[in-house]
């Protein structure tokens, strides 16, 4: 899911300007949110995992 999001951004975007590439842009907040799921995951495991 995190790849094609971006993907689909970086497809509609192209097809209003196709001079656009919002691909980096696009991953972004998609590596922060993964990134954020592994700490929460983290967290709850080290506090309820015993």
């Amino acid at each position: 899911a995190v790849p094609m999001a971006a993907r689909v951004s970086q497809v509609e975007g192209q097809k209003a300007n196709p001079s656009n590439y919002l691909l980096m842009h696009a991953m972004g907040p998609n590596v922060a949110g993964v990134i954020g799921s592994a700490v929460g995951t983290g967290f709850l495991l080290a506090v309820f995992g015993k």
